[in-house]
């Protein structure tokens, strides 16, 4: 079967969604996109109850927007916020056989340390590193099925194909993965659509998430950063974080960056999504434009 040149990506989050039709390349061709607001309290989010309020109203506005792109690309990657679910990076002593013995012992493992049932999540994981002496660090992602399962069942119902479903800060971390690959030690914070989000990996392997609501105050946001390189301090004594690097809207890019300067104590590298991905001649989007379709963008590149 031959592979798709073009994907699409749909990032959904409380304020609204977004649409962003991409194509490969060293630099990654974004041909479509938009971005459209939804009416108050249509997407709520929460991590046990379904979160659309208005199932209607949400795939009328999708079904209507998915027209405005004119492609027939209906196989779409979502971004889902981080708050719908749990990320949990998670050490075992041994390697499995099979993937379902993995998800086995994962089970197992979180059983007890989660405040919900397991049994009622789906779970997904992937291997961050295979140790010398058998043991695995691993990636983990939990959603509720009843959370999942709604967004899937109105998706299709929008006349969508959904593919692949991650969370946003993730995707944020592919549209820079070139650049943030090459620093093996280094910390990506971004500050995105209200929420902060800290990823910091040592030798190249993921080894701390953290992702909260930051809520558009200074001083909280100040906190929430620099409380994550402290804790990051405490958990793993003598880890050096080698670089830094942030994200943010370009109304908000130079303040965060003087932001996590302060909380990290080092001067951090300012990203730029224009630097990444080239936007089609005829889409004419201006920085924020372009910024607004960025978890759209980075989902999207998972089938690129």
């Amino acid at each position: 079967m031959l592979m798709s040149s073009k994907s699409l990506g749909l990032e959904l989050s409380p304020a609204g969604f977004s649409f962003a039709l991409a194509s490969g390349g060293k630099l990654p061709l974004v041909e479509a996109g938009l971005s459209l607001p939804f009416a108050p309290g249509m997407l709520t989010l929460s991590r046990r109850e379904p979160n659309i309020t208005d199932a209607k109203g949400f795939v009328a506005q999708l079904k209507e927007a998915h027209l405005r792109l004119l492609t027939r690309e209906r196989a779409v990657n979502v971004s889902l916020p981080d708050a719908v679910g749990r990320v949990v990076l998670l050490e075992l002593e041994a390697r499995f056989r099979s993937r379902e013995e993995g998800l086995d012992v994962i089970r197992w493992k979180l059983k007890k340390s989660l405040p919900f049932d397991v049994g009622s999540v789906q779970l997904d994981y992937q291997i961050l590193e295979e140790k010398e002496n058998g043991a695995v660090s691993l990636l983990v992602s939990l959603i509720s099925r009843a959370v999942v399962t709604q967004y899937e069942e109105l998706l299709v119902e929008a006349g969508l194909e959904p593919k692949l479903i991650d969370f946003t800060s993730f995707n944020l971390y592919r549209l820079f993965t070139p650049r943030l690959d090459l620093a093996e030690d280094g910390a990506f914070v971004s500050y995105y659509q209200g929420t902060m989000t800290v990823l910091i990996f040592n030798g190249g392997v993921l080894n701390f998430y953290r992702s909260k609501d930051a809520g558009g105050e200074v001083q909280h946001l100040f906190r929430e950063v620099n409380s994550s390189f402290l804790v990051y301090g405490d958990q793993f004594p003598g880890q050096a974080v080698s670089e830094v690097f942030c994200m943010a809207s370009p109304g908000d890019a130079e303040s965060f960056r003087a932001l996590v300067a302060e909380a990290s104590s080092m001067e951090p590298v300012l990203l730029d999504l224009e630097r990444t991905v080239r936007q089609g001649a005829t889409l004419g989007l201006d920085r924020p434009g372009m910024h607004a379709l960025a978890g759209a963008l980075g989902a999207a590149l998972r089938s690129l």
